[in-house]
């Protein structure tokens, strides 16, 4: 079964986003959607034949876990973008767990806006370890290195040049306050609740 990819046209509009930027990005996407599709197609047709000990194999097998994981950071990443703003109750579970993790949830913000400050491209996540009960703030350099096994993202931001430079430039930190501002709160509080359960 194929992966199709989503249809994010809902966040054209979007505030501190031009709307060039935000279709460029949506194709970028969709390109890791089809090359995950096409690599899982030549991975099954060399299994089938046998092809599993071919040094072509192993190279396919390894770029799969770019594809697909640009395929879901992007996923995860538009999905938690917003026209509507939107607040986190400081009643609600997420919020106070970001409070025992950074002491305040505004500490919890400049952590992950310095974070994706860091020089470099890469992804910024805060990420939720259901064992541990412990918030994280993750740089992931590429897509297939740096998540922490186990471990369920809750808010994603792309920090590679193509989520900010036709519309900021260089100045990052522009890019990542109209981020901060486009922050569907309501999803990543779903997306904590549930990692509870």
């Amino acid at each position: 079964m194929a992966y199709t990819a989503q249809n994010f046209d809902h966040l054209l509009g979007l505030k501190g986003f031009s709307d060039q930027l935000l279709q460029n990005h949506f194709k970028l996407y969709q390109g890791y959607v089809t090359n995950t599709n096409k690599l899982l197609d030549t991975l099954a047709a060399m299994e089938k034949e046998g092809k599993t000990s071919a040094p072509e194999y192993a190279e396919l097998k390894r770029r799969f876990g770019w594809e697909f994981n640009g395929m879901r950071l992007h996923e995860l990443y538009f999905g938690n973008m917003t026209k509507k703003k939107t607040d986190l109750s400081q009643n609600s579970p997420l919020y106070k767990k970001m409070v025992e993790t950074f002491a305040s949830g505004q500490a919890c913000e400049n952590v992950f806006v310095e974070t994706g400050k860091m020089r470099g491209i890469g992804w910024v996540i805060m990420t939720y370890d259901p064992i541990g009960k412990k918030l994280f703030h993750l740089w992931i350099n590429e897509h297939d290195v740096g998540h922490l096994a186990g471990t369920v993202p809750l808010l994603i931001m792309d920090v590679f040049e193509h989520a900010f430079m036709l519309d900021y430039g260089l100045n990052r930190a522009d890019y990542i306050k109209a981020f901060i501002n486009a922050i569907d709160w309501e999803v990543v509080q779903k997306r904590y609740d549930e990692a509870q359960m």
